[in-house]
């Protein structure tokens, strides 16, 4: 009873450690972040979008804006232009940690969990031989998949 006590408070710190990981996202050209627009699943990168006109927005999206939609749509590329440098980089943080959530690099990821979840470690080896940039964030959704397994088995067993 002692182990299966000391193993849950490992993984009571371990879980502890996940959610105490500050995420810093180094700036990104906003020339080179796309992001989805309308339902057809077309992208169009932050920089396009901070310059686009209304009527090509429309066009895109495939939906007509009324006059307050316009007005919106105006002000929001003001402060996006705001927040894009003479240079091209984002100098926003706030805007970085949204965009890095657009791209995948951070928040959860299925596929890495249901490595862990349903492979066990050899899933969480996998994870790791795997090359893009989501690889951290698939491994670290694989140890939790892997971690839960283990808490299930655990809890099962009593």
């Amino acid at each position: 009873m002692k182990k299966v006590f000391a193993l849950l408070m490992a993984f009571a710190v371990m879980a502890q450690t996940f959610a105490a990981v500050s995420v810093t996202v180094p700036p990104k050209k906003a020339s080179e972040v796309f992001i989805p627009i309308g339902n057809t699943g077309q992208k169009i990168s932050v920089e396009a979008l901070s310059q686009i006109k209304v009527k090509e927005f429309e066009q895109i999206t495939g939906r007509d804006m009324k006059f307050a939609d316009k007005v919106t749509f105006k002000m929001a590329q003001r402060e996006l232009r705001k927040n894009i440098s003479p240079d091209g980089t984002i100098n926003s943080k706030k805007l970085n940690k949204v965009l890095a959530k657009v791209d995948g690099t951070t928040g959860f990821h299925i596929g890495g969990f249901a490595l862990g979840f349903l492979l066990g470690l050899i899933g969480v080896l996998i994870a790791y031989l795997l090359k893009d940039e989501k690889k951290s964030n698939r491994v670290k959704w694989a140890w939790i998949g892997l971690g839960v397994v283990v808490v299930l088995v655990l809890l099962t067993s009593l």
